[in-house]
């Protein structure tokens, strides 16, 4: 069965089989429903949107307890339909609006993404995306989610082709500087960090303390500055 045949019957098959719940999110590029499979009252997530779809495939393959699963994952002429777990929980943004979080709290949430990340980047895959909302909080365990921003890094260009990301998360190198790498989502997640001690971002507001020099290093606008890699980002946190 080619792509477009497999697309066509994945659509279909949604929509003979699975009921809509909700629309969480919709924008130029696609939109993000909450799903149920009508015989077995399983929920879901559907996305849509255009663009590349080709991390979503990479992590077809992929098991991860600080990652959604993904069920399936194609795309016909640009445009991406993907079927991936629903993770229940609350996410980060949502718990920030009540206060701020501690070190002690802030610790392994941030050292679980990395576990995530790690699994990512071994596949040459970028996030690119990080920040409060693309967390979720299910118990215990932190779950990255929303790859649409998503890209595999490609060691011979000079810089990304598509300028994507939420300003004040977004490294510097993805307004054009350079190509994105794996240390673009390190520069992410220090932002990530201080905001969740702090509040603020790390150049109006600097955590105190040990994490303060930890995510100041992070945020270095030269990616060669920051850690090599998220396990160097573990240990010295």
């Amino acid at each position: 069965m080619g792509v477009s045949s497999i697309y066509n019957w994945l659509s279909d098959a949604i929509r003979g089989e699975y009921d809509s719940l909700q629309l969480l999110k919709e924008s130029s590029r696609g939109s993000v429903s909450l799903i149920r499979h009508r015989s077995s009252g399983r929920r879901f997530i559907l996305r849509r949107f255009t663009g590349n779809g080709e991390v979503y495939r990479q992590l077809l393959r992929c098991t991860c307890r600080h990652l959604p699963t993904i069920y399936e994952a194609v795309e016909q002429e640009g445009e991406n339909l993907v079927l991936e777990e629903f993770i229940q929980g609350d996410t980060l943004g949502f718990l920030l609006e009540g206060s701020l979080l501690s070190p002690q709290e802030t610790r392994p949430i941030v050292a679980q993404l990395c576990q995530g990340l790690w699994v990512l980047h071994s596949m040459a895959a970028v996030h690119r995306d990080i920040k409060p909302e693309n967390v979720i909080l299910r118990g215990n365990d932190a779950v990255l989610i929303d790859f649409d921003a998503a890209r595999l890094h490609k060691p011979e260009a000079e810089a990304d082709t598509q300028i994507l990301g939420t300003t004040g998360f977004a490294a510097p190198e993805q307004y054009g500087l350079g190509q994105s790498d794996t240390r673009t989502d390190i520069y992410s997640l220090g932002v990530l960090m201080n905001v969740m001690l702090t509040g603020q971002h790390p150049s109006k507001k600097l955590a105190e303390g040990r994490l303060g020099r930890v995510i100041q290093r992070c945020t270095q606008v030269n990616p060669a500055q920051r850690y090599k890699d998220v396990l160097h980002l573990m240990e010295a946190l």
